[in-house]
């Protein structure tokens, strides 16, 4: 299992583009992906998970990733969230 910390930078936070796009890119890996806030964990994998976490901008969250492919897996995460989630 491997985690990192990052900060939601995207002006709006996770909304419905930008969470389906996180949704979809967590989908390309088999291992298990994950975002934890306020010590909840949400399915990566799962739009309503992502959508009921209500990360704004600013939001320290934790990706972790827990399988096969789970270096490739975070670093995808975590590039994806540094760079705005296609909104910055």
């Amino acid at each position: 299992m491997l985690e990192q910390t990052v900060t939601v930078v995207n002006k709006v936070g996770l909304h419905a583009r930008p969470a389906a796009l996180l949704v979809k890119t967590a989908g390309e890996f088999a291992c298990e992906v994950a975002l934890v806030k306020d010590n909840k964990t949400f399915n990566a994998k799962s739009i309503l998970a992502i959508m009921s976490a209500a990360i704004k901008q600013g939001d320290q969250i934790v990706v972790r990733v827990n399988g096969d492919g789970e270096d490739q897996a975070l670093d995808a995460m975590v590039a994806l969230i540094h760079s705005g989630l296609g909104e910055k």
